[in-house]
């Protein structure tokens, strides 16, 4: 997404030099979600021809050395040889309406695609640091292989200034430990994706089906290392029974526990049904009492 000639960017210039000091509170490690890297990538595919790289805004939450990406924006920007713009008004009104929908979450860096670093690249951590103020600011460098003989990547960084009186664009990325993470409802979606050939014919049965031949595979895995353990043949780990006797105890102990729970699960699926059918009948009624 170019920015236009009647933009009110704001153009960041190699010479300016920096109004605030260096952010003393630095991460030590950082985790992002699938969430933001999807937004990074939908925000590379609008791209137009003429733009290199994107880049755009990272929000999360972090503590004194953890900093977790949980979603993404994108930021107008445009780059040349002799300067690079980036639209702040328009990052100002987009944080604004994010956090209006998620309050907990703060600026925390910024991302950008490919895996060059360059003056520009210290300029724009040099504004996302005043942002993030007192603390670091991370960037995140996406590299989506599309490039020949890269390699498909996620890198963070974080700055570190260079000489007796550092300037904006002199400072060196140190990179830190980058580690996805998403929530157990997340899964089912990301082994879709990562299928060597995902269907788009897939039904919601065809995926239930996927999803319950996964689970009887866990447990057969499972069933295997307690037979091993009872013959002696592996020594068993306390930790891993008690968390069998945790997950597993509530349905073992009672004869039918596993059929009287799927009975229950069953049954509120049935009412829920009913209640939906029930309310579309309702309407459709009184759409034809009204006429």
């Amino acid at each position: 997404m170019p920015i236009r000639s009647s933009s009110s960017a704001a153009y960041i210039q190699s010479t300016s030099p920096s109004s605030n000091g260096v952010p003393s509170t630095r991460p030590t490690s950082l985790t992002i979600h699938p969430s933001a890297l999807f937004s990074i990538l939908d925000h590379y595919l609008r791209r137009t021809d003429a733009q290199h790289r994107v880049i755009g805004t990272l929000l999360g939450t972090r503590t004194d050395s953890t900093v977790d990406i949980k979603s993404a924006f994108a930021v107008l920007h445009s780059e040349t040889d002799e300067q690079v713009a980036v639209d702040m008004d328009y990052h100002r009104a987009m944080y604004d309406l994010c956090t209006r929908v998620r309050p907990n979450e703060t600026i925390v860096g910024w991302y950008s695609t490919g895996s060059d670093l360059n003056t520009y690249s210290a300029l724009i951590q040099n504004f996302y640091s005043q942002e993030t103020a007192p603390n670091q600011a991370v960037h995140v460098a996406l590299d989506t292989g599309t490039e020949e003989g890269k390699g498909a990547g996620v890198k963070a960084y974080v700055s570190s200034p260079v000489g007796i009186f550092p300037k904006p664009e002199n400072c060196v990325f140190v990179p830190i430990p980058c580690e996805l993470r998403f929530h157990e409802a997340e899964r089912s979606g990301l082994d879709l994706l990562l299928s060597p050939n995902p269907s788009s014919n897939q039904t919601d049965l065809d995926v239930l089906a996927s999803s319950l031949t996964d689970v009887q595979n866990m447990l057969n895995r499972v069933l295997a290392y307690v037979q091993s353990v009872l013959r002696g043949e592996v020594i068993g780990d306390k930790a891993v029974g008690r968390y069998l006797m945790d997950v597993l105890g509530t349905g073992v102990e009672e004869d039918g526990g596993w059929t009287a729970g799927l009975q229950d699960t069953l049954m509120v699926t049935y009412l829920a049904n009913l209640v939906r059918s029930q309310a579309e009948v309702s309407a459709r009624l009184a759409l034809t009492t009204a006429a």
